[in-house]
C-alpha cells in the first residue's frame, strides 16, 4: 500500500536514502520503535512536549473611552476628553520549561502582562498558580516559577547556529488546542522592524504559529529549544506561513539577567548608524552588502574605549554574521551590561577584531505591580540615589496610596533600598504592612502598603 508523505517527511526519507548527500544538522531521520525505518518526529516530541505548558491569565486594563464635549459635565471630566476605568480580561497562550528544579517558565511578556492571576496546566494534567520574576517588554519576554516537582525541562541549543533551511517544530496551545505540533523550516533569520521600540532578532519560520502559540517553544529535530514563538504577520492573526521566534540564546541572557539582579540591565556599545545597503557600498567602496555600518562614536562609551570608530561596518560578533543595525542593536541590548563580545569590523577594506566590554543602557523600567500590588499603576528605575518612580497612572492605586511621579523609594521597613533587585527581594512574599520610606524633591516621607 502507498503512503502519501507530507512535503517534510518527503524531504526527510529523501535525505536518509540519498548516499551522496551531507547528513543534516539534526541526524536524521528518527525511526519508529519496531525499525520500520519510517521516518517520525515522535519520539522526540514525546521528550519535548511535556517542557511546553498551557497559560490562562486573569487580570484588569485601564481602559480609555473618549467622551463627547457635549456629555463630560456628566462624569465630572470638564476639560477632559476621556474617561479612564478598570475592565477585567482574560487570555491564553503557552510557555516552557527551563529549569525544572527551579520550576522556571518562559513565556511572552505580552501573554501574562498586567495579569493578577496566571494558571499554568502541564502536559500530564496537573495545575499551579505561577509568580511571576521579571519580564522585559521590549524583547517581549518574561519569566515564571511554579512550585512542582517532576517537571520535565527542555534541552536550550546554540540559536547562533542556525541556519535558513533547518527544520523548525513549532509545539504550543494556539486557540486553546493543546500540545499543537506544527513543522517547517527557519525561512530566515535576524528579522526586525516589527515592533520600532523593540528589540527584534527574530527567526522567521513557517511552521504554523496562530494565536494561542505566544510563549511556546521553537524546536529543532533534536528537541532542542530554539526560539520562543512571539508573533504572526498575516491577515486577521491567522497563520500565513510566516511566525516569528525569539532566538534560544536571546533568551537566555535575559532570563540570567532577571534571575540574577531582578532586572534586565541592557549592554549599550555606544554607536550611531544604519544598515549597509547599496548606495553606500558603492559610494564608499565597500566589501560586503550586509552589516551595521557606524556613523559616529559616542564619547566615554564602550565602542570608543575598543577603538571603534565612525566609517567602520560591524559584520560579526562572536563570531556570528551581523546582517543589519537592528540585529547587532538588538544583540547588544540583550547580551547585558558588562559582558564581554568580540565584534569584527571591516575598515579600510580590511577586516579586524575588537574586544568590547559593554556599558549599562539608562534604562530597565519594570511595571510596579509585579512586586506588590499595592503599586499597580507605578513604573519604577534604578537612580543614583534609590529607585525612582518615573511614571504614574492618573487614577491607579500606585497614585491613591499617595505615591507620586518623581518619588525615589530609599527604603522598605527600615532595612535599605539602592536598586531594583533590593527592592524585589525585600517585597517578595512579605505580609502585613510594607512602610517604603520615600524621598520626595527635599523632603523626607514613608508611605504605607497593606
Amino acid at each position: 500500500m502507498k503512503m502519501k508523505l507530507s512535503v517534510l517527511h518527503a524531504a526527510i526519507l529523501a535525505a536518509m536514502l540519498a548516499t551522496s548527500a551531507s547528513p543534516v544538522q539534526a541526524g536524521l531521520p528518527f525511526l519508529n520503535s519496531d525499525k520500520t525505518e519510517m521516518p517520525t518526529l515522535a519520539p522526540m516530541l514525546e521528550k519535548a512536549t511535556p517542557s511546553v505548558v498551557h497559560i490562562s491569565v486573569e487580570g484588569s486594563r485601564e481602559a480609555r473611552q473618549r467622551i463627547p464635549e457635549a456629555f463630560r459635565d456628566f462624569f465630572g471630566q470638564r476639560g477632559q476628553g476621556e474617561q479612564r476605568q478598570e475592565q477585567p480580561f482574560s487570555g491564553l497562550g503557552s510557555g516552557v520549561i527551563i529549569d525544572a528544579d527551579k520550576g522556571y517558565i518562559v513565556t511572552n511578556n505580552h501573554v501574562v502582562q498586567d495579569a493578577d492571576k496566571i494558571l499554568i496546566k502541564l502536559k500530564d494534567g496537573r495545575s499551579f498558580t505561577a509568580k511571576k520574576l521579571g519580564a522585559d517588554p521590549q524583547s517581549d519576554i518574561a519569566l515564571l516559577q511554579i512550585e512542582a516537582k517532576n517537571l520535565v525541562q527542555i534541552p536550550l541549543a546554540n540559536s547562533d547556529k542556525l541556519r535558513v533551511g533547518d527544520y523548525a517544530i513549532a509545539i504550543g496551545n494556539p486557540f486553546g488546542l493543546e500540545q499543537t505540533v506544527t513543522s517547517g523550516i527557519v525561512s530566515s533569520l535576524g528579522r526586525s522592524g516589527l515592533n520600532m521600540d523593540g528589540f527584534e532578532d527574530f527567526i522567521q519560520t513557517d511552521a504554523a504559529i496562530n494565536r494561542g502559540n505566544s510563549g511556546g517553544a521553537l524546536v529543532n529535530l533534536r528537541g532542542e529549544l530554539i526560539g520562543i514563538n512571539t508573533a504572526i504577520l498575516g491577515p486577521n492573526g491567522g497563520n500565513v506561513g510566516i511566525g516569528f521566534s525569539i532566538p534560544s540564546n536571546m533568551m537566555k541572557n535575559l532570563v540570567d539577567q532577571i534571575i540574577e539582579f531582578g532586572e534586565i540591565r541592557r549592554g549599550s556599545l555606544g554607536v550611531r548608524g544604519g544598515d549597509v545597503n547599496s548606495e553606500l557600498t558603492e559610494a564608499l567602496n565597500l566589501k560586503v552588502s550586509r552589516g551595521a555600518f557606524v556613523n559616529e562614536v559616542l564619547p566615554d562609551t564602550a565602542a570608543a574605549t575598543a577603538g571603534i570608530k565612525a566609517g567602520d561596518v560591524i559584520i560579526s560578533m562572536n563570531g556570528n554574521a551581523i546582517q543589519s543595525f537592528n540585529e547587532l542593536r538588538a544583540k547588544i541590548a540583550t547580551l547585558g551590561a558588562g559582558q564581554k563580545t568580540e565584534l569584527g569590523l571591516l575598515r579600510d577594506g580590511k577586516e579586524r577584531k575588537v574586544s568590547v566590554t559593554l556599558q549599562e543602557l539608562a534604562s530597565g523600567q519594570v511595571a510596579a505591580n509585579e512586586l506588590h500590588p499595592m503599586l499597580q499603576g507605578a513604573t519604577l528605575n534604578n537612580s543614583d540615589k534609590g529607585v525612582e518612580i518615573t511614571e504614574l497612572a492618573g487614577g491607579s492605586v500606585a497614585e491613591q496610596v499617595g505615591l507620586r511621579q518623581g518619588d525615589i523609594i530609599t527604603g522598605v521597613n527600615r532595612q535599605r533600598v539602592a536598586n531594583l533587585a533590593e527592592l524585589r527581594r525585600i517585597l517578595e512574599g512579605r505580609q502585613g504592612v510594607a512602610a517604603l520610606y520615600i524621598r520626595r524633591t527635599n523632603d523626607d516621607l514613608y508611605i504605607l502598603l497593606r
